[in-house]
């Protein structure tokens, strides 16, 4: 039986349950973008900089992710998905997983301010702010569009790595961050579709709750022609290399034929979903590829 968070005895928590906190699987994509952003960066970076900085967004995740889980240990109970996680297994109590969470947040920020510049710091607590106070605590439970705007959250990286390079922001990273929260609701919406159930008992309006799967499907494929148009765009815009630009044409076609055949196919009730854990599977995939060619197409050029 599943321990609820209510439970009056809350069992020890170890290194294990606090690094859980910090999402790791989430956050190697939030570091791998941030990286990239930096090292795409037309300046030499000092490694010693280079990996606090990184750092900084690693901790920076890590501390949105703790806090995320503190606010919403409630609904992670009630999802098969994230019951087993530290809160509503009653390994931790929520003021630990508070106090965590803000101590890291704050430590991030000052060291980026202090090591590297002010301006990536001043973009790494918006991005913070925006994930534990938009995302987590305004959108997530009352609107179906949580992960449309929320998805900002996320698209930070290439620009904080960017700016903790240069000290500055320019059309190359706002283009990534484009690209990054123009992915964000096919990627989730995907994932919400082989969900639903889970999303539903936790009384999350994910958009197959309250809209359905068709109206979500054809979503998916209408978000992934502008999510396509900026995953292009660097290369058209001449702001990188032949390289990214095969690259990008290459792995956006492979996306944008798993999206046409989630959004044009009749509902998955019965059946294993296989199209839809395909193409969410592509999509963290599919940031890997893009921005690993980035950088290999700017050492190259």
């Amino acid at each position: 039986m599943t321990t609820t968070i209510a439970q009056a005895s809350i069992l020890p928590a170890d290194w294990r349950d606090f690094l859980a906190l910090t999402k790791p699987r989430v956050m190697t994509l939030v570091v791998f973008t941030g990286l990239c952003g930096m090292l795409a960066a037309p300046v030499a970076v000092d490694p010693v900089l280079g990996f606090t900085a990184i750092l900084c967004i690693a901790l920076g995740a890590g501390a949105a992710g703790a806090l995320n889980q503190w606010y919403e240990a409630d609904l992670d109970a009630k999802m098969k998905r994230t019951e087993r996680r530290p809160l509503p297994a009653g390994r931790m109590d929520r003021q630990s997983a508070l106090h965590f969470g803000v101590g890291l947040g704050a430590f991030s920020v000052i060291l980026m301010g202090l090591a590297v510049n002010l301006v990536a710091a001043a973009i790494l607590t918006v991005s913070i702010l925006f994930y534990v106070l938009v995302y987590t605590v305004w959108l997530k439970r009352r609107t179906p569009q949580n992960i449309v705007i929320g998805g900002a959250a996320g698209a930070f990286p290439p620009l904080i790595g960017w700016a903790a390079a240069t000290g500055h922001v320019a059309t190359l990273p706002i283009l990534l961050f484009a690209l990054v929260f123009l992915w964000t609701p096919p990627h989730f919406w995907a994932l919400a579709l082989f969900m639903k159930s889970d999303y539903a008992a936790a009384g999350v309006p994910m958009l197959p709750v309250v809209a359905g799967e068709r109206a979500t499907r054809l979503q998916i494929g209408l978000y992934t022609i502008p999510m396509a148009i900026a995953a292009i765009a660097p290369w058209a815009l001449r702001l990188t290399g032949t390289l990214y630009g095969g690259v990008a044409i290459a792995a956006t076609g492979v996306f944008a034929g798993l999206a046409l055949r989630v959004s044009t196919r009749s509902t998955g009730a019965g059946d294993a979903m296989r199209p839809e854990k395909r193409l969410f599977a592509w999509s963290i995939l599919y940031l890997f590829i893009l921005f690993g060619a980035l950088v290999v197409d700017r050492w190259i050029g």
